[in-house]
């Protein structure tokens, strides 16, 4: 019996952070709008996706959140592109699962570290087939670079704690 409420309450722990997370992916093109300020640019989709694989540490869930996040915020939102979506979920998936690999053997910094890296790649290697884009580089390497070395310490760091 108590195995049966531990789950059912591990669930819905899981589903109210997906949710939550899911809810905050979807405000951040707003407030983007209504602060004019370019939030998107400090890839608040893998601040969200790392946020769940630091709470609820399940790959399932985290493969799961890595395609809903882009493709809920194009449904709700309208933002990313079809196309773009596409190529956000292949970074998201690359993130989750080179980093399920590499976490088995190596530092929590170092896989999550590497892992965005490589998933960063993905990204515009997809892009760049798919839109062609005029600029393929939107947003300045320094602040990805910047943004991807924060979360990576963000994550070791909690991770750490929360395990």
């Amino acid at each position: 019996m108590n195995t049966t409420i531990s789950k059912t309450t591990v669930a819905l722990h899981t589903v109210a952070i997906d949710v939550l997370l899911l809810t905050v992916a979807c405000l951040i093109p707003a407030a983007s709008h209504t602060f004019s300020l370019p939030i998107y640019q400090l890839n608040p989709m893998y601040f969200c996706l790392l946020a769940e694989m630091t709470l609820v540490c399940d790959r399932r869930n985290s493969v799961l959140l890595a395609i809903l996040l882009p493709v809920v915020t194009m449904l709700v939102v309208g933002m990313p592109t079809p196309l773009k979506c596409i190529c956000i979920v292949a970074e998201l998936l690359t993130l989750v699962g080179i980093y399920t690999f590499l976490s088995r053997f190596m530092q929590r910094f170092i896989a999550v570290l590497t892992a965005m890296l490589c998933s960063k790649v993905v990204f515009y290697l997809l892009k760049a087939l798919l839109l062609s884009p005029a600029v393929l580089i939107g947003t300045s390497i320094w602040l990805q670079l910047s943004t991807v070395l924060l979360y990576a310490l963000l994550f070791a760091t909690l991770s750490r704690k929360t395990k």
